[in-house]
């Protein structure tokens, strides 16, 4: 965009001297505040806009407290569809220090006129040029105050997921604003995983001709998409209305969305579906939540428009630019700011440019602006986020009938498409889901309530053309009638009846492709149609990897995959024939595990068991017997102990296991026919490095080589069952690599051949379509309802229910140690349980009972035992019986109390034996002395203690 300014260079500098009154250096009327626009006056939002900006000048100078005693003073300048007048009112403006500028009106002066507003400062806001590639970064001081055609498109896409189209046609204006809202939408629409097919570009408004509009619509009308999104002018788009209702195409079945242009003149003009059949297009309009203001603007409207034109949202939005920008200076002057201008040095060396004045204030005032919070007629104002866009943008849905238009709905950033006005969802946490979104039901072209499918076949009158494989060989899958264009067989009854089943006729005709000697490559097949040779191919076609790079394919209506089938001989019948049923390591892991549980069996019972005590040859001989009784549940041991008792529980149900699944096998092997081959599966035959044979046509060729690494000289091609059978039995190949439909067919006639191994590889047979065809989808959901109602079944059995040979190798019926070692580790986890759970408590016992303690307990004992010894008495102690060592240690205890008791009645007795011994106290009375001295008169007593 750059290059404007250069092109305009010398008619600038001519207007410039025409111009210019001044220096430019500051306002020469500082009571008035100088504002401009531009618009077309002759547009609907260009009168709208008019009225709407003129209305709130007078509203602002009312009220001398925005201004604070100063006016505004709005110039409105007509740029008549021009650019060049665009241009022209933008530096007429300019030139009268202006300080902001409402409009361009059309995206692509925006580019141009945004450069001047950047060098001089001059904010410019609109709320008609709503090009999504105007950004803030590039255009600082460019301010879009509607919502971008970012949202609009949005929102359009989201309405035509919701309906479930695929493919969408635009109709635009070439101009900036339509062709870069046209791509926004193109990128929608892939993430919704839908497309834009077709881009139909008419002249700029008002150039476009009926003639302009016809051919492309008569395009449009041999095309498969039916859904057509209008995105331009209104005179532009109103001539897009007339055409395609005279070309026939408001009829059912075609889904017209048009922009908020449609939207505008509904809201602005009388009459308008009345005078142009226009009944059931879909129309969005910029969402305006009802307020008290804007019922009021509403009503003086009549009054100020003097009835000339309908109010429409983009009138709502220009009376709230002005107030916008009322605010700004409000706050602009608040801040002690004055309105002055300077001189623009960058333009020093260009004569004229010169005296174009920068706005001092301007980028202050551009704050302001960004940083309002208010509420105007449009609700919220508001510019949040880096692209500066309006705050909860969100559109009414509209459809249009004969009378008028309905409101069908909602769509808004925050939600989604809704039937709740978007301002009540704000207060919700927002939750977009499918399942969330709604509309209210729709009245489409033709009157008609029932959804358009949004597409039709191509080339109106053509039928649909259909690929059939000419096949020469299993005739069943599909076939020709003699001769003739007739064609029969499982995969065409299928069809037939999946048509059946389609909501809307189609007409078709089979083509055969192939000669019929031989039969045909499926890669040819597939790869016509996207040469568009064929539209479709039905037969059995297998859906791998490479052909859905190329085509799209149905649900698949049968189940198929890639086996090997080899020669096989029937086993001799054998002496040892009753251990086939177990592999060698399952036998092994049987017979030990007999062993394992009988010996833990016998450790828990021995103590206290008496069938598990006596000489050791005879304990032997019971665990090896109570091993392998239990085999046929006829053990005679019983058990005691509960440890015992829930390990053998546990050890019979796994044998109920083994014995049942071993008579179950060996049945088998007894009674069905044993057939065997070197050849056990893909394995064994990519090793044997021996040919392998493959069905002419088939996908298995390339899967061989390309995925399995087979070299191509090891591959020999086959074409009929008669050839694989006449391969097999000479030896030419070892086995034969085809899908499991085939080789059943194959196996019902010819029981000397098996399956050898599993299958590997899972696919399916479906029915191919051109990429991106909606009919696929429509098959796909018909094959289901096929499924589900049980006539897939019928239609096989019909064709394809020949008993095959059901015979399987010998070692599919031999039982594998896998398959049971669940069962043989849950066994040993409770054999290894129970010994934890029972050798401590012997150990606890055998050290409260041991000889050492007693010893220790002994007044004159003392500990001398070798380590040796205390082994051998512990396993002593853990021989005996558990009611005899408790016995034993009953005595011990019985004769130690018997010893304390005779040891304190022995005490007591030589204590009484003492006393016996002992003589009293004697009392000697001597007689009183007559005499006299020291002892004359005693009298005293004397004990003694004789021993």
């Amino acid at each position: 965009m750059n290059n404007h300014l250069p092109q305009c260079h010398a008619l600038t500098t001519l207007l410039l001297l025409l111009l210019l009154h001044g220096d430019g250096a500051s306002s020469s009327e500082s009571e008035v505040v100088k504002i401009g626009a531009i618009f077309t006056l002759k547009t609907i939002n260009g009168r709208v806009s008019k009225i709407a900006i003129q209305a709130a000048e007078r509203d602002v100078n009312a009220d001398p407290r925005i201004l604070g005693g100063r006016k505004l003073s709005i110039t409105v300048h007509d740029s008549n569809f021009s650019g060049f007048l665009s241009f022209i009112g933008a530096l007429k403006l300019l030139v009268t220090d202006t300080v902001a500028i409402i409009g361009p009106q059309n995206s692509g002066m925006a580019h141009v006129l945004s450069h001047l507003a950047n060098e001089l400062h001059v904010p410019l806001l609109s709320f008609t040029a709503l090009d999504p590639t105007l950004s803030p970064l590039q255009y600082p001081y460019f301010v879009q105050t509607a919502p971008s055609d970012q949202f609009q498109m949005t929102a359009v896409a989201d309405m035509i997921s919701y309906y479930g189209w695929r493919e969408v046609i635009a109709v635009f204006s070439d101009d900036d604003q339509s062709r870069n809202g046209i791509t926004v939408l193109g990128d929608k629409l892939a993430e919704k995983r839908c497309k834009l097919s077709y881009k139909a570009a008419l002249p700029p408004d008002p150039t476009a001709s009926a003639s302009d509009v016809s051919s492309e619509l008569a395009k449009i009308q041999s095309m498969e998409a039916r859904v057509v999104v209008v995105h331009t002018f209104a005179q532009t788009g109103l001539l897009v209305f007339d055409v395609a209702q005279r070309l026939g195409m408001m009829r059912q079945g075609y889904v017209w969305i048009a922009t908020t242009w449609l939207s505008t003149v509904l809201d602005s003009t009388s009459n308008t579906s009345n005078s142009l059949d226009i009944r059931g297009v879909l129309t969005l309009r910029p969402h305006t939540p009802l307020s008290r203001p804007k019922q009021a603007f509403i009503s003086r409207w009549k009054h100020i428009s003097n009835g000339s034109v309908g109010l429409n949202p983009y009138g709502l939005y220009a009376y709230d630019a002005v107030w916008t920008i009322a605010h700004a200076l409000k706050l602009f002057f608040a801040d002690n700011g004055t309105i002055s201008f300077s001189n623009n040095t960058n333009f020093g060396g260009m004569a004229g440019l010169a005296s174009l004045s920068i706005f001092d204030g301007g980028n202050q005032l551009l704050d302001n602006i960004l940083r309002i919070n208010t509420t105007g007629l449009t609700g919220p104002i508001q510019f949040v986020g880096s692209n500066r866009s309006p705050l909860h943008p969100s559109y009414d849905i509209l459809n249009v009938h004969a009378t008028g238009y309905r409101t069908i709905g909602y769509w808004s950033n925050y939600s989604g498409l809704s039937v709740t006005t978007p301002e009540k969802l704000h207060r919700k946490t927002s939750i977009r889901s499918v399942s969330n979104q709604h509309l209210y039901n729709v009245t489409w072209p033709g009157n008609t309530r029932e959804r358009p499918r949004g597409w039709v076949f191509p080339h109106s009158g053509r039928q649909l053309r259909i690929g059939v494989p000419n096949r020469a060989s299993y005739q069943g899958i599909v076939s020709q009638i003699n001769g003739t264009h007739v064609v029969q067989g499982y995969c065409i009854d299928i069809f037939l009846a999946a048509i059946k089943l389609l909501p809307y006729p189609i007409q078709y005709r089979f083509i055969l492709f192939g000669e019929g000697h031989k039969n045909p490559s499926y890669y040819d097949l597939v790869n016509m149609i996207a040469s568009d040779v064929f539209d479709a191919a039905i037969g059995d076609i297998a859906i791998v990897t490479d052909r859905t790079k190329i085509v799209d394919f149905t649900q698949p209506y049968i189940e198929s995959g890639l086996v090997v089938v080899a020669p096989v001989q029937r086993l001799k019948s054998s002496s040892w024939a009753f251990l086939r049923p177990f592999t060698a390591p399952m036998w092994g892991v049987t017979a030990l595990f007999f062993l394992l549980v009988g010996a833990v069996i016998w450790i828990l019972e021995h103590r206290t068991n008496d069938e598990f005590r006596g000489p050791p040859k005879t304990q032997i001989v019971t665990v090896l017997w109570f091993s392998f009784s239990t085999m046929f549940f006829a053990h005679r041991e019983n058990t005691v102990s509960p440890l015992g008792r829930v390990v053998l529980i546990i050890w019979l149900f796994v044998v109920l296991i083994i014995n049942s699944s071993y008579t179950a096998s060996l049945t088998s092997i007894l009674t069905v026919q044993q057939l065997s081959s070197p050849i056990t599966g893909i394995d064994t035959l990519i090793t044997s490095n021996k040919p392998i044979g493959f069905q002419v046509g088939s996908f298995a060729e390339n899967y061989l080589t390309q995925e399995l690494n087979i070299p191509k000289h090891r591959l020999v091609p086959l074409g009929s069952p008669e050839e694989y059978a006449s391969a097999l039995e000479k030896g030419t190949v070892a086995a034969v690599v085809d899908e499991r439909p085939y080789v059943e067919l194959f196996l019902s006639e010819h029981c000397q051949f098996s399956i050898r191994g599993q299958e590997f590889t899972k696919s399916g047979w479906g029915f191919a379509f051109r990429r991106d065809s909606p009919l696929a989808i429509d098959m796909s959901t018909a094959i289901l309802s096929l499924s589900e109602n049980g006539e897939l079944s019928k239609i096989h059995d019909k064709w394809l229910s020949k008993k095959a040979c059901g015979f399987r190798g010998a070692q599919d019926e031999q039982l594998q140690f896998n398959s049971f070692r669940g069962l043989f580790l849950i066994c040993g986890i409770a054999c290894l349980a129970a010994l934890l759970i029972y050798l401590p408590s012997v150990a606890y016992q055998f050290s409260q009972n041991s000889p050492e303690r007693e010893r220790g307990n002994h007044p004159f004992g003392h500990s001398s035992t070798s380590r040796s010894a205390r082994i051998q008495t512990f396993l002593s102690f853990v021989d005996e019986k558990e009611d005899t060592s408790r016995n034993s240690s009953s005595s011990g205890k019985l004769k130690r109390k018997l010893e304390d008791i005779s040891s304190s009645r022995s005490r007591t007795r030589i204590s009484r034996l003492r006393t016996m011994a002992m003589p009293k106290k004697l009392h000697i009375h001597i007689g009183t002395s007559q005499q006299s001295g020291p002892n004359a008169g005693y009298s005293g007593s004397t004990d003694q203690a004789i021993k």
